[in-house]
């Protein structure tokens, strides 16, 4: 059977409930690869009608939002004692100097550090779980966890879903070569989106400091 046609036979339910489980999953604070599993849809939508993409992305949006607030109560009654749980089970992502960069983030900049971790892959992961463990105000949380997961999974969704289209319209002839340059530039277009929040995370992190260092001189 061809790979399109096998494709056609996976029902839209499927991959929307798939999507909104390993986001949420993942926003609880346990790595699973969401961004890829969104891509994958969002690419997956731009060859077969039969996945809306706008449903696609409100799915992936609310397994965002719900997780990252589910995980902020883990982290809220959990505390300390979770985040050393979470360093035994995934010494990888919750190493010490992880945890100590991601704090670090969460005090200097609070809402902003949910926001941005949305399109930061280790911070994603945190942002739930931390802000609980750290007593941040649950409408601050919410607000930002809200505009965070919307504009995250929303924009992936329709990036990957337009490069995926105009691929598909260039290649049509060649189905293969088409979805590859798609998922190239699909993933592509999330690097550059991801080293743009990390130099926006570092300037705002040389103006919090900046204060410090003059009144220290």
């Amino acid at each position: 059977m061809h790979v399109q046609e096998w494709l056609e036979t996976v029902p839209a339910v499927s991959v929307y409930l798939l999507v909104a489980v390993v986001i949420g999953v993942e926003s609880l604070g346990i790595p699973l690869p969401g961004e890829i599993v969104l891509v994958s849809a969002a690419l997956l939508a731009s060859q077969q009608g039969h996945v809306n993409p706008l449903v696609l992305g409100a799915c992936a949006s609310a397994g965002a939002i719900v997780g990252d607030s589910i995980g902020y109560a883990i982290g809220r009654r959990g505390g300390r004692p979770l985040i050393a749980w979470l360093g035994r089970r995934f010494p990888g992502h919750f190493s010490a100097p992880n945890i100590a960069m991601a704090e670090r983030s969460f005090e200097k900049w609070g809402m902003w550090a949910v926001f941005f971790g949305r399109f930061v892959a280790l911070l994603r992961i945190f942002a739930g779980p931390l802000a609980g463990v750290l007593h941040m105000p649950y409408w601050k949380f919410l607000i930002a966890n809200m505009l965070g997961g919307i504009l995250w999974a929303g924009g992936t969704t329709a990036a990957v879903y337009y490069v995926g289209v105009v691929a598909e319209s260039w290649f049509k002839n060649f189905s293969y070569a088409g979805l590859g340059l798609a998922a190239l530039i699909g993933v592509g277009s999330m690097l550059v989106l991801k080293n743009r929040a990390k130099k926006a995370h570092a300037r705002a992190e040389v103006t919090a400091e900046s204060p410090e260092s003059v009144s220290a001189d």
